[in-house]
């Protein structure tokens, strides 16, 4: 006498078995509810003089139970996958109007080219001097912020990469600072590298945070502020 995997997979069986599998599973994959059903239709169809195995038994449902805590399991990460990616999103939305810092000071130059940077100031510029120091702590450039008087925000800038003697230095990264008086005489200071947060964009489902008029990963920041 043919088993109920036997009776599923020949003759007119088989016909009726597959159109209803195509109707209702049309990825032909393969669930829990078809593993419960196979084995209900085994049960049903064994042979009453030689009975189905019990160890056969507890092995397809042991191989059920399996199935379903698979399913479960990603049925959970699915839904933990979709709370991180909120939580992603609204940690990056809260970041906006706080202050964000690369973790740097230093701008990049290659030898014979010009570098341009952007520095925020906080407070209106009255006067005061961009500093440029190289990688040992020397300062090679200083510029006057008298051209910036008034001004606050972030305020774009170009070096040409030259010292105070006019002679080109060479490719590297420099540190660059600026000590100001604001509109009130009072001291302030600031660097390349910290910028308030202004908005965030999404990218391919990723956040992207604007920082002066660049959008840089939220990878890239190592505090906020």
């Amino acid at each position: 006498m043919a088993t109920g995997y036997e009776n599923l997979i020949s003759g007119s069986s088989a016909s009726t078995t597959t159109a209803a599998t195509t109707a209702t599973n049309p990825n032909s994959v393969l669930d829990k509810d078809s593993f419960m059903k196979l084995l209900l239709v085994e049960l049903q169809h064994q042979d009453p003089t030689a009975p189905m195995d019990s160890d056969k038994i507890l092995t397809q449902t042991s191989q059920l139970a399996t199935l379903e805590s698979a399913s479960n399991t990603n049925k959970a990460l699915e839904d933990l996958a979709t709370q991180l990616s909120a939580s992603r999103d609204f940690a990056a939305i809260s970041t906006i109007g706080k202050m964000a810092s690369l973790g740097s000071n230093a701008v990049t130059l290659e030898k014979g080219s010009t570098s341009k940077f952007e520095i925020y100031f906080e407070k209106e510029i009255k006067a005061g001097t961009l500093t440029i120091k190289d990688k040992d702590d020397k300062v090679v450039k200083t510029v006057s912020l008298a051209d910036q008087a008034g001004k606050s925000g972030v305020l774009a800038f170009e070096w040409d990469g030259t010292d105070n003697d006019e002679t080109a230095l060479a490719s590297g990264y420099y540190s660059v600072t600026a000590d100001y008086t604001d509109a009130n005489n009072e001291a302030q200071s600031t660097q390349f590298g910290i910028y308030p947060v202004e908005s965030v964009r999404y990218e391919n489902g990723s956040p992207l945070i604007k920082l002066g008029s660049s959008y840089v990963p939220m990878s890239y920041i190592v505090e906020f502020f």
